[in-house]
């Protein structure tokens, strides 16, 4: 998948830019705060729906601007040509596939496939367990179609329990019974297409992290489902009950899993520097674009953000070389060209108070 356009208005500092991608590496360049990242986040946000950057979307829209829009042309590797867009106007946002206004965000989504290193990548390793479950429900997303419906069906299943549970008294086990029921179908389902998805995953990300980390030794990674497998979901949701009307939410299941990483030298997260734990991230993202690119015949975009102040040299230098050999399009971002990219085919966009142009 390719960007042969991209526009944006209203983006934090961007307003008006238009932007035409070479399909391979593509480089921008600016001072700081001239709105290079917000370029990348335009593309992620389509492929995602949310931004990678810290914050709540209403924090997206320039000052003083009443809208938001980010429009796209996308090639395919089948040829065919996709016209994507998401915009925000008071308050509402809005998805638009092929002009179809009453496309849906998941519509949207699944036509555009970003990953992207950043300055908060490191997250991914040592941050919450909400960022390694978007991590492997991105993934399955675009691999596994049956997911999605299982993930809304426990979505839905697991809002009406909590509502119950919030009720005051003990509710009635018949009303209970049924969302507990399907909870524990939808959840056992995600779970299997969680573990099927690492299992094809991992192989992908040791091959990046034996060059990344290889003083480190072997890398493993272990994935826990939100509960005790000792018993199944729905007896463990039956247990739970007192203890989750106490809470006033549901304390188990596939919207609690985490997984985590370890390495022959250094089996705990803690043992990972902040530099290891940026290094991790960026082989998980790129094994994560690898297995997608087996998968769906097409790689999907890179984006690497202020690759030079995030890698040391010998770093930039191997994932451009990794990049550099495959039909990939990446986006990058820098204060400067960075030294791995000097000498190498870029299209060079300089970036300076909200403004794109050729560099």
């Amino acid at each position: 998948m390719k960007f042969e356009s991209l526009r944006i208005s209203g983006l934090r500092c961007l307003d008006g830019v238009a932007v035409t991608p070479a399909a391979g590496i593509n480089v921008f360049v600016g001072p700081n705060g001239a709105g290079k990242t917000s370029v990348l986040e335009a593309a992620y946000l389509l492929s995602h729906g949310r931004s990678f950057r810290a914050g709540s979307r209403d924090v997206l829209l320039k000052r003083g601007a009443g809208s938001l829009s980010v429009y796209a042309e996308v090639r395919k590797a089948d040829g065919s040509l996709r016209r994507l867009g998401l915009g925000r106007e008071g308050g509402r946002w809005q998805a638009r596939v092929d002009g179809d206004p009453t496309a849906s965000l998941g519509a949207l989504v699944q036509e555009c496939a970003v990953v992207c290193f950043e300055p908060g990548s490191h997250d991914l390793i040592a941050g919450s367990s909400d960022e390694r479950r978007r991590y492997l429900d991105w993934g399955m997303f675009h691999v596994e179609h049956g997911f999605v419906g299982q993930w809304r069906r426990y979505q839905r299943a697991l809002k009406q329990r909590n509502t119950l549970l919030r009720q005051g008294g003990y509710p009635d086990p018949s009303l209970l019974e049924p969302w507990e029921m399907e909870l524990a179908a939808a959840g056992e389902s995600i779970t299997t297409y969680r573990r099927d998805y690492l299992s094809r995953v991992v192989p992908h990300i040791q091959g990046f992290m034996g060059n990344v980390l290889p003083e480190l030794g072997a890398f493993s990674l272990r994935y826990r489902p939100g509960w005790d497998e000792s018993s199944d979901l729905a007896a463990t949701l039956v247990e739970r009950r007192q203890r989750d009307l106490s809470r006033g939410h549901t304390t188990v299941g596939p919207h609690r899993a985490d997984f985590s990483v370890a390495f022959e030298h250094a089996p705990l997260r803690e043992h990972l520097s902040r530099g290891q734990e940026k290094l991790c991230a960026l082989a998980c993202l790129l094994g994560q674009a690898s297995l997608h690119a087996e998968l769906r015949g097409e790689w999907p975009v890179v984006c690497l953000d202020d690759l030079a102040s995030e890698l040391d040299r010998t770093h930039q230098e191997w994932v451009v070389g990794q990049l550099l050999g495959r039909d990939v399009q990446v986006f990058v971002t820098g204060t400067e060209v960075p030294s791995a990219l000097v000498g190498q085919p870029v299209a060079l966009f300089h970036v300076e108070h909200g403004l794109v142009g050729p560099g």
